[in-house]
């Protein structure tokens, strides 16, 4: 049984969910309206190849590093109040970042950005969780909490390329600032506010080594994805596992954690953390590999690529608007392992063409986009769900972080498979004549073995692009296997775990 339905939703809590959806929405375009801003943010300040790393992640670092500790503290000072303090912090960054003049300033603000952006994901999802009691409304609610995500990624490109059109490249972090004056304006009417009341201090060690663990993790499995796996890269995930050991004992011996590891007894909570890390190991991923294809095998330009993913963000856009439906009728666990089935489906078709072209390759992401729909959205149910709803803003924070750690997880090791094969095609398909440099080069990278084809004579050149996209094409049906693969064991793993301990899994789910 899932959990029973409390006190309904009154228009004021769906009024509430717009205002809501807003501040994710930025969230979501401020990670992809960035980076066309890069070519004449380095054109002004001309950073070092070093800077501009750091200009590109610490935003990314900074929110994943920080879920954790914003969740608790969420569930401590109160949701809302995290929620307002988050957006006035990010509105403020918002505009340091636009009128910097040099790039530690910069980086300055970016870092000041990662950590507002880490408060908005736990805090609006907690909110969630106590605004809306009867279940199947909190299913749609958190329905309208990914879509908003989804439709910031999609039209964040769109509103950057019109303000970059007119504008100077700090203009588009200006963007977000008036989504977070109305939300400053309307989130004390709108909003409830939620703290628990028996909750302890914060206890800054443990949000220290949560901080440094998801850092030097994230770190480390960024390394191994660009540069792969080096004694760099696999010591800094191994010192960041020894941080999180530590984190986890902690924990065990605080009269008030940082994380009731008491959640994850529930096996409603730990299966759909797992499933909801599948999810995201898979999906961003095979999204990364798919925007080389289009524009480095098929020969795309940036927006005609861009164009070519947004069927399946619209697919995902409406899927998330039916899920909720779909849940009144199939339980949690059916409807979870149904989408891992069909998002393998989707990857088994972008693996099992001969050599993909546009309409094969726009088939498979839109197949696999409908399955991993209802993995999200019913997972995160499930996560949050599954928590008190004092603790809600802990189990947030957890889900955020599970889809960080998922996600660059994936990309890291999948990439890694990816090179393998590349490397091992193109010493094999590897033409006649290629100076041993220009090969060294070529075996790295597709992009690589493109711009050093250019030295070479046309003939060559056009034979040493021909290979490289040919070992690239089968490095892509490889990992689109591995990934149907892995989606096929997580369904198979869903049904087991949860269809074999339903009534107590779902019995356990405690009624906000």
């Amino acid at each position: 049984m899932r959990e029973e339905s409390g006190a309904r939703a009154t228009r004021r809590e769906w009024i509430g969910l717009a205002v809501i959806a807003l501040p994710c929405m930025l969230y979501s375009m401020d990670l992809t309206v960035f980076d066309l801003a890069v070519p004449r943010l380095s054109a002004d300040l001309r950073p070092t190849g070093t800077e501009l790393l750091w200009i590109l992640d610490i935003y990314g670092f900074l929110v994943a590093g920080s879920l954790i500790t914003m969740g608790t503290l969420g569930d401590r000072i109160g949701r809302r109040k995290l929620l307002l303090i988050g957006a006035g912090t990010f509105g403020a960054a918002s505009i340091l970042a636009a009128f910097s003049t040099s790039v530690p300033m910069l980086i300055a603000a970016r870092a000041l950005l990662g950590i507002a952006g880490a408060t908005l994901a736990p805090s609006t999802l907690s909110l969630i969780r106590s605004m809306f009691r009867d279940a199947e409304q909190r299913t749609v609610a958190i329905g309208v909490w990914v879509t908003s995500y989804s439709v910031g990624a999609a039209i964040g490109p769109l509103c950057g390329g019109i303000v970059l059109e007119h504008f100077r490249w700090g203009a588009v972090f200006l963007l977000g600032v008036p989504v977070m004056l109305l939300l400053l304006v309307t989130g004390p009417v709108l909003l409830p506010e939620y703290r628990d009341d028996e909750a302890g201090r914060l206890d800054l060690t443990s949000a220290a080594q949560s901080l440094v663990a998801v850092l030097l993790a994230i770190y480390g499995l960024k390394r191994m994805a660009e540069y792969g796996p080096s004694a760099l890269a696999l010591a800094t995930i191994a010192l960041g596992a020894v941080v999180g050991a530590a984190f986890v004992r902690r924990q065990r011996t605080l009269r008030d954690p940082l994380i009731d590891l008491a959640l994850f007894r529930a096996p409603a909570f730990s299966v759909a953390l797992a499933t909801y890390a599948v999810g995201t190991f898979v999906g961003f991923a095979m999204y990364l590999f798919l925007a080389q294809y289009l524009q480095l095998v098929l020969g795309l330009s940036p927006l005609r690529a861009g164009l070519a993913t947004v069927p399946s963000m619209l697919i995902f856009i409406a899927g998330s608007a039916l899920v909720p439906r779909l849940a009144r009728r199939i339980r949690p666990a059916s409807a979870i392992a149904g989408g891992l089935a069909v998002s393998a489906a989707g990857f088994a078709v972008l693996g099992g063409a001969v050599a993909p072209g546009l309409a094969w390759l726009v088939a498979g992401s839109v197949i696999y986009s409908v399955g991993l729909t209802p993995v999200v959205i019913l997972a995160t149910d499930l996560i949050v769900g599954s928590a008190p709803v004092e603790r809600a803003g802990a189990a947030a924070a957890i889900s955020e972080t599970s889809s960080e750690l998922g996600g660059s997880l994936g990309i890291a090791l999948l990439g890694s498979v990816a090179t393998l094969v590349y490397r091992r095609a193109m010493a094999e398909w590897m033409p006649a004549g290629v100076p041993p440099e220009i090969g060294r080069a070529a075996r790295g990278t597709l992009g690589g073995a493109i711009e050093v084809a250019k030295g070479l004579a046309p003939l060559e050149g056009r034979e040493l692009v021909e290979a490289a996209r040919a070992a690239f094409t089968q490095a892509f049906q490889v990992t689109a296997l591995v990934c149907a693969a892995l989606a096929l064991v997580a369904a198979a793993g869903t049904v087991l775990v949860l269809r074999e301990r339903g009534a107590r899994a779902e019995a356990a789910v405690p009624v906000g």
